[in-house]
């Protein structure tokens, strides 16, 4: 036991001994001292924690910051291996170099979905400005008004917010 707790103790077991009219008031200004010490004490406690929480999500959230920053800059990658798989000629597929370009590409979709960083498909979808970009109206497409129409660019999302918007061309009246 330690020697603050021990004195703890020692208060509530010794008996209540009659004061003197000055005595008295000076118990009563030292306990009201102590309280007040008490309550300055349990406010600095409380406002140290609240400081140290604050501080933790603040460096959690400059890391996702840092995290995302760098995803956005694979995700420029990964549209560059898009293209150039689907721009590959038939007679090229079948070349080492090729397939070695086809298992990065693998890689690096499967790196990005251990982030839970995942494309959306926007093509057929209304149009939405906090998942679309439009750089282009079409009037002559048959397709509602407000609909994607084509992908310029992939969108993704990061667990359940968007990272990178879709750049889209949308149908008009």
């Amino acid at each position: 036991m330690n020697a603050k707790h021990a004195s703890r103790e020692r208060e509530r077991e010794a008996p209540e001994v009659p004061a003197t009219p000055g005595q008295s008031e000076e118990l009563e200004a030292l306990r009201l001292e102590r309280d007040e010490q008490i309550a300055a004490h349990q406010r600095t406690a409380a406002d140290f924690a609240n400081f140290r929480r604050r501080t933790s999500e603040e460096r959690e959230r400059e890391a996702g910051l840092a995290a995302e920053g760098l995803l956005m800059k694979l995700l420029a990658v990964a549209d560059d291996l898009d293209r150039a798989m689907a721009n590959l000629p038939a007679e090229l597929s079948e070349e080492p170099w090729a397939e070695g370009i086809g298992a990065i590409h693998r890689k690096l979709l499967a790196l990005l979905e251990s982030e839970e960083v995942r494309p959306f498909v926007a093509v057929g979808a209304t149009f939405d400005p906090r998942e679309h970009e439009a750089v282009a109206r079409r009037t002559e497409s048959g397709r509602p008004a407000g609909e994607v129409l084509e992908e310029h660019r992939k969108g993704w999302r990061i667990r359940d917010r968007v990272l990178r918007p879709a750049v889209v061309s949308v149908a008009t009246d």
